[in-house]
């Protein structure tokens, strides 16, 4: 045994609706949790906006990472923003 604990595999919820039900009486101990990744929600509405120019191989570059994760690129650039400033402190 390799010391990973196999449990339930985690059902597809397809709404709110059902990830509340499904919330409301699972025993979360018994499903196996080990693929699941952080998520950052958004919370704060966004009213400000900025433009800027910036080359077009760089927004490309930019807009595919963000497809690689699955992400809108406006959101990972307000990510690449955040982790910058996080680092000046």
């Amino acid at each position: 045994m390799n010391g990973k604990v196999k449990g339930k595999a985690f059902p597809k919820l397809k709404s709110d609706r059902d990830a509340e039900e499904f919330l409301s009486g699972a025993d979360l101990t018994q499903y196996d949790l080990s693929e699941f990744k952080p998520m950052n929600f958004e919370f704060e509405a966004k009213v400000a906006r900025i433009n800027m120019r910036v080359p077009e191989n760089l927004l490309d570059r930019i807009k595919q990472v963000a497809k690689d994760k699955k992400i809108p690129y406006t959101r990972y650039i307000r990510q690449l923003l955040e982790a910058a400033l996080k680092k000046e402190r």
